[in-house]
Formats: C-alpha cells, structure tokens, sequence
C-alpha cells in the first residue's frame, strides 16, 4: 500500500477525516500484528489508515453499506461531471441552478441512470449545498440545484488494498472475532440524531445502545459525539449494572465539527489501552 489517504475518496456521511492525524497516533499503541476489526466500515477510511500504519497488521473492513460499487464506478461517475461542467459552463459557480440548465441536467442523470448506475450521493455533494444529499432522481427534482460541480475527477487507486472486506450485520462479525487474541475493534456506529438516509440501515436509540455492549471486555477504538442521548444512555447504563462504564478507563480526544456556519457538534475518540478494560464484570 502506497498512498495514504487522509479522507475518503468519494463523499460519505460520517466519514472520520477530521480524526485521520489523531487515529494515526492512537494506533502506534497496538501491535504491529494486530488485528484490527471494522465494525462499521462506512467509507472504509479506518480502515485503509490502520492498514497503511500496521502493514503487517489483517484489517477487516466491513462494508456493509457497500462504498465499493460507488469506487468500482467511479470512472462513470467522472464522466458524468465532466459531462455536467459543461451543461454549466456559462453558469456562475455556487448559485442555483435554474431554467433549460436544470432540465439538461436532470436529463443526463436520468440517461445514466438507464445506462446502469449513479452515485447519487457524489453527484449531490456537486449540485447541493454541503450536507444535503439525494437518493434518487426524484430526490434530486424536489431540490434547489446549485453549481458546486467538482472541478476535477476522483480517483481511489490503491484505497482498498490489503483489506479483508466483509459485509454483514455488526454482530454478526463481533461474534467471529471478540474472542480471538490480539484484536482491535474499530467501532464508528451512526449517530444519535443524525440523517442516516445514506446508510443502508435504520437506527434508532436501542441500536445505538446495543454497541456499548461491544465494548466491554474488549480493546478499541470508538467514535461517537455530543448529539448523543445522553440522559436516555444513563438510564440505560443504570439498568444494567453489571456492565458499569466501558469508557472508565479510555481516553477522550474531541474534535469541534462546523455543518454550517450557525451549527457545530462535538465529534469524540475514546480509547483504551490493551488488556484495559472499564467494565465490570458479571458475578
């Protein structure tokens, strides 16, 4: 594995290149032929950074949203902006759209949609403003477009080298590997009160909260942010007690994240070191 990759190479709601610099040093803690596990792939960013810092390490990549048909396709996605910039080449950059352009526009999505495939996702973040994104052409019709077309072409040579890619279920793949020596789970579940439309999930509060029980016993790495319910995790801490706080023993590293300019969260890292854990254990 050659190039590293500090963020994704296509967009991707959640993905952690804000944490990239910071990931890559809570990683020197583990060993070298570590065994880092996935849980919730995404983008597969993680991923590809633990791999190109731990070359000997086996990273499993769970890719249950399945980023890798978006990366199989990227050159129709290329060519399908290319195509776009110059339907709105006379347009202004950064204004709406609107008129016999809008419909040219429509128009071609909907010639390569017939063709095969579309990477809605990418070709909003070119024609929406940043965070909105939509899932299909009607979604793209409901929508204000503007001229924020990318001004040159994607690539991910190299992204997934070395990576062992599964895609199932979370528990589905904790259970092959939470009692198999030397691992470390990667675990970046969606937000509490965050737009998971992009995802190929639901995720509700009870979701949310059955990921703390990975965390007991085991040594990661996991990501989460201040949107959470915090007074509905505290009850539900308080109803299992035996399981106590998993995040006793970590350590939190916070990053301030800017949606727009009059709204900001808190995104957050914890992790613990090997062979420490902050759970109780059940008697």
């Amino acid at each position: 594995m050659e190039k590293e990759y500090l963020s994704a190479p296509l967009p991707f709601v959640g993905q952690k290149r804000m944490f990239a610099t910071q990931f890559k040093e809570v990683l020197k803690q583990y060993p070298d032929d570590a065994i880092f596990v996935d849980l919730f792939g995404g983008s597969g960013l993680l991923s590809h950074i633990a791999k190109h810092e731990k070359p000997k390490a086996t990273v499993v990549y769970n890719d249950f949203d399945n980023y890798r048909e978006r990366l199989v396709n990227i050159d129709r996605t290329n060519a399908l902006l290319a195509d776009l910039r110059v339907l709105t080449k006379d347009s202004p950059r950064h204004k709406l759209i609107t008129g016999k352009v809008r419909e040219a526009i429509l128009s071609r999505i909907a010639e390569e949609e017939k063709s095969g495939f579309v990477d809605y996702i990418t070709v909003s973040s070119s024609l929406l403003f940043s965070m909105k994104y939509a899932m299909s052409l009607d979604g793209l019709r409901k929508q204000s477009l503007y001229n924020n077309i990318r001004k040159s072409g994607y690539s991910a040579e190299g992204y997934l080298d070395g990576l062992e890619i599964v895609s199932c279920d979370y528990k589905e793949l904790f259970a092959r590997y939470k009692d198999v020596p030397n691992v470390v789970f990667l675990v970046d579940p969606p937000y509490l009160c965050t737009d998971v439309d992009t995802y190929h999930m639901s995720w509700g509060l009870s979701d949310y909260l059955d990921v703390l029980s990975v965390l007991c016993g085991t040594t990661f790495v996991y990501f989460t942010s201040n949107k959470s319910s915090i007074i509905e995790l505290c009850e539900w801490m308080g109803n299992h007690k035996t399981i106590g706080n998993p995040f006793q023993n970590a350590v939190k590293l916070e990053f301030n994240a800017h949606m727009n300019y009059n709204a900001s969260y808190t995104d957050m890292m914890l992790y613990n070191k090997v062979g420490i854990s902050g759970c109780k254990t059940a008697v």
